[in-house]
């Protein structure tokens, strides 16, 4: 039976137009087999948000609960080291400092515990290659000594707080100013006790990925060799996902879109002669398999194209930066000193956040500014400090 169809496969393509395979190709493509595939991809246009994001979101809020939960035992059953261990030596410098900003979230989702166990378990696993590292915790709550989750990293950690409890406070001061001043403070206070050579600053929601000190010591010791990387004013090493499409104002995206279908187009075009047993390259064929596959790629996801880049350090990619956001920020240390200065000339505000304040001095200041892709940290808190919400969602 099979071996009949495939016969009749065989001469339907043979005897068919070219033109009636490819409408076909494009209608079971794009009508049956990628909407099947691709409805439970969060970040793919196929989609089914009213099907699956209530499910998804509250599967989701679940497991982070549970990772909480498993942060929390970590530190709980974790030797408390001596003091020279815990806080390491502050006469030599590091290559490499996390800075963990973190304030007062809900206490059932522990995500500073999050960041830093896993900051902590990558640190051990990584070994000698990250003996020039450290971790140090910014704590920015106002009343420092509510943050019950720091107090018991605390005899992990170096920590710096910035205690506000009796100052009085600033009627110009909003949420957005505020944590901009936080992000000054903690930057500035890494400067100060470890002087590295790089200040990586994560957002207390950001859990990093496996491979992120491997990637890391890549860029740091390889690629960041380059003039025009070395004198950036920063790293975003996270970009939302949803915001990684290639429809986007972006020309180095639409770049790598059309780079994609000019190898694609010929290949696929390969494949089909073969197939049909057809003449080996046709130009309109190219360039319908050209238009086939960006359009695949771009209604399935980039994002899920950007995850094979995880395959090796080498193959992440460092492109122009977007404004927005800012969990997992690189900085060396002169760029440090220049985002300070930037920063606190500056007044933040609600729609003028710090991320945007950063890349408004882009080209102002005449800075350069890159992202990292694929993303090196997750953002799992749905829980925001700056934006109240009992129900969030994924998307």
């Amino acid at each position: 039976m099979l071996y009949q169809a495939w016969q009749f496969y065989g001469r339907w393509c043979r005897s068919s137009s070219p033109f009636i395979h490819l409408l076909t190709l494009t209608v079971v493509t794009f009508g049956v087999l990628a909407p099947l595939i691709c409805h439970q991809l969060l970040h793919s246009y196929f989609y089914l948000r009213h099907w699956h994001l209530n499910h998804m979101s509250k599967e989701f809020l679940e497991q982070n609960q549970q990772e909480g939960q498993a942060a929390l035992h970590y530190f709980e059953t974790l030797q408390i080291p001596n003091a020279s261990e815990a806080y390491g030596s502050h006469i030599f410098q590091p290559l490499l400092l996390v800075t963990i900003i973190t304030v007062q979230r809900r206490n059932d989702f522990h995500y500073v515990l999050q960041v830093a166990s896993r900051f902590h378990h990558l640190l051990q696993k990584c070994g000698e290659h990250c003996q020039g590292h450290r971790i140090l915790l910014c704590n920015v709550e106002s009343d420092p000594s509510s943050h019950q989750d720091v107090r018991l990293l605390s005899s992990f950690f170096p920590m710096v707080s910035r205690d506000r409890t009796g100052e009085n406070p600033d009627p110009r001061e909003n949420q957005f100013e505020k944590e901009k001043q936080d992000y000054v403070y903690c930057l500035e206070q890494s400067l100060l006790a470890y002087n590295p050579e790089y200040i990586l600053i994560v957002e207390d929601d950001a859990v990093p990925e496996e491979e992120i000190f491997a990637v890391l010591q890549h860029l740091l010791l390889s690629r960041f060799s380059k003039p025009y990387l070395r004198d950036a004013l920063y790293f975003k090493l996270y970009h939302p996902e949803r915001l990684q499409h290639y429809f986007n104002p972006e020309p180095m995206r639409i770049l790598e879109w059309v780079g994609l279908g000019m190898f694609l187009g010929p290949v696929l075009n390969c494949v089909y002669s073969w197939a049909t047993g057809r003449p080996s390259l046709s130009w309109p064929i190219i360039l319908f398999f050209a238009l086939y596959s960006m359009a695949l790629t771009e209604l399935v996801g980039r994002h899920y194209l950007l995850e094979l880049r995880r395959l090796a350090p080498t193959l992440y990619n460092i492109v122009p930066v977007t404004e927005c956001c800012t969990p997992a920020m690189l900085f060396s240390a002169p760029s440090a000193r220049r985002a300070l200065g930037y920063l606190k000339g500056l007044h933040c505000r609600q729609g003028f956040a710090k991320d945007i304040a950063l890349y408004s001095m882009l080209r102002s200041k005449g800075e350069n500014a890159y992202v990292v892709e694929p993303n090196l940290v997750r953002h799992v808190g749905m829980y925001s400090s700056l934006r109240l919400n009992d129900n969030p969602k994924l998307l």
